[in-house]
């Protein structure tokens, strides 16, 4: 049975062993591991997961998103994560994130169903899905009877900092019957703006670049989006995480 947590908690989306050592050293409660960083999250490799068990302390919950994009899935996209997922349960990861929908823009039960059917008994993370759903009324009613455990949303707005009231109004329906997670944009100078939602966990990237220390730079090629600074790299901050995680604590420790 899920213990719904009166602690406020500190999920930090990493994509390296790096980043989640600094969330760890930073105080974070939670990791969001994954992969593709520019797709805004996909699933991670099995030697970062076996890497971060082996050597973080604290929960890791795995990424099972096999592409950016939107969230409607072929069934060979959707065998394909149930791939990954009986893969990558086999390293005991503390849990897993996913998010389907239907084309109509409601949550996609059945594949969901089949999704958490693949993970058993792993707790699970609903992710920003949510918020491009076309009844989140209604989705936070259908998430609780599959069983999710988190909903991560931005209230349905660019950011969380803008969908405060959404937010507020997404708790009040939950009734701590799942846990609602304010993600995209927060940052330690709004969390406590974000937080007169009474939400139950703040999740960010804590992102910081990083030049590269390649010294030959062929000016003539782009392996990737030709837009795309591809001589930076990107960690979560430690800093920016202990800052965080001190604000957080100014929440349940008044």
């Amino acid at each position: 049975m899920t213990n719904f947590a009166k602690k406020k908690l500190l999920e930090i989306c990493c994509f390296s062993l790096k980043s989640c050592k600094n969330a760890e050293k930073g105080g974070a409660d939670r990791i969001e591991l994954c992969g593709g960083l520019l797709e805004g999250g996909t699933t991670p490799s099995v030697g970062l997961l076996k890497s971060v068990v082996d050597e973080i302390s604290i929960p890791a919950y795995v990424m099972i998103r096999p592409r950016g994009g939107d969230f409607l899935y072929h069934n060979y996209e959707l065998q394909e994560m149930i791939t990954d997922i009986k893969i990558l349960k086999e390293y005991k990861p503390a849990g897993f994130v996913i998010g389907t929908l239907a084309p109509n823009g409601d949550i996609d039960l059945a594949t969901n169903a089949r999704l958490l059917e693949a993970i058993g008994d792993f707790p699970v993370t609903f992710h920003r899905a949510f918020d491009m759903c076309k009844n989140p009324h209604l989705a936070i009613e259908q998430l609780i009877s599959l069983g999710i455990e988190n909903i991560l949303t931005s209230g349905q707005h660019q950011t969380a900092i803008e969908g405060v009231a959404n937010l507020k109004e997404y708790k009040g329906i939950a009734s701590n019957r799942i846990n609602i997670m304010a993600g995209s944009g927060v940052k330690p100078t709004n969390i406590l703006e974000i937080a007169t939602a009474d939400l139950d966990a703040f999740h960010f990237s804590a992102k910081k670049s990083f030049s590269s220390k390649m010294t030959f730079r062929n000016p003539n090629i782009n392996m990737g989006d030709k837009d795309a600074d591809e001589y930076l790299n990107y960690e979560a901050d430690l800093e920016l995480i202990k800052q965080a995680k001190a604000v957080i604590e100014t929440l349940y420790t008044a």
